[in-house]
């Protein structure tokens, strides 16, 4: 089964940084045939980091938007429609709680987003809360669930160093396959490399959501290690 591993950079690091972090991280990371490494950068930086990863043709290492518009190419001041990105990347990011709780986004909007990238061959990962997982899933049509992968984080574990345990996340997971069975979840949420395998042993869990850990390339490659195990 392939195990996914994604480093959401949010808003952090300059462009230096992120070729300083790619240097390093290609030093350490090891490609394996049933791990894929995901690499969310600001959106700034996609064009810069895909003709990076051009050159070094690394295996099983893919880019993902943050987010894209709810809209196609548009009067949409400010909007990064998913056409846009198509060439770029191979995920987007959808429905992120900083995204629903900073900037208001609604079901219908994470649904509208899912369908401008699934139109442009983007595969989305919607992020769900576990109180409103239900209802955040049923905003999508069946066809919406189609290659989708669900990211589950609980609001009150991003950022923070105290993660929830295993068997809590182990009972959420549970009840989002009873919604969407089919599809891979991802679990996010003060992931670090001393407890990334105690989630990844938890049945259900498709892969990994890293944070704040991701900014460091060598944590980052320890986590896509422990994943290929």
């Amino acid at each position: 089964m392939t195990k996914y591993v994604l480093a959401n950079w949010k808003a952090h690091k300059t462009l230096s940084d992120a070729e300083v972090w790619f240097e390093k991280f290609w030093q350490l990371y090891k490609p394996h045939p049933q791990v894929e490494v995901i690499i969310a950068p600001p959106s700034l930086y996609l064009v810069s980091i895909w003709q990076k990863l051009q050159q070094y043709k690394t295996a099983h290492l893919n880019l993902a938007a943050q987010d894209v518009s709810p809209f196609p190419p548009g009067s949409y001041t400010g909007a990064t429609p998913a056409e846009m990105v198509r060439n770029l990347v191979e995920f987007a990011i959808l429905g992120h709680s900083e995204r629903r709780r900073y900037f208001h986004e609604t079901n219908q909007d994470v649904a509208n987003k899912v369908r401008e990238a699934q139109a442009n061959n983007i595969r989305p990962i919607v992020c769900v809360d576990q109180a409103y997982a239900k209802s955040q899933i049923a905003a999508l049509d069946e066809d919406d669930l189609d290659g989708l992968i669900i990211g589950y984080g609980p609001v009150e574990a991003i950022g923070i160093d105290l993660p929830p345990s295993p068997a809590k996340i182990k009972e959420t997971i549970e009840e989002i396959q009873k919604i969407a069975p089919a599809n891979p979840i991802l679990y996010g949420g003060s992931i670090n490399k001393d407890n990334a395998n105690d989630y990844l042993k938890i049945k259900g869990v498709a892969g990994l959501m890293v944070g704040t850990a991701s900014m460091d390339p060598e944590e980052f490659a320890l986590i896509c290690e422990t994943a290929s195990l």
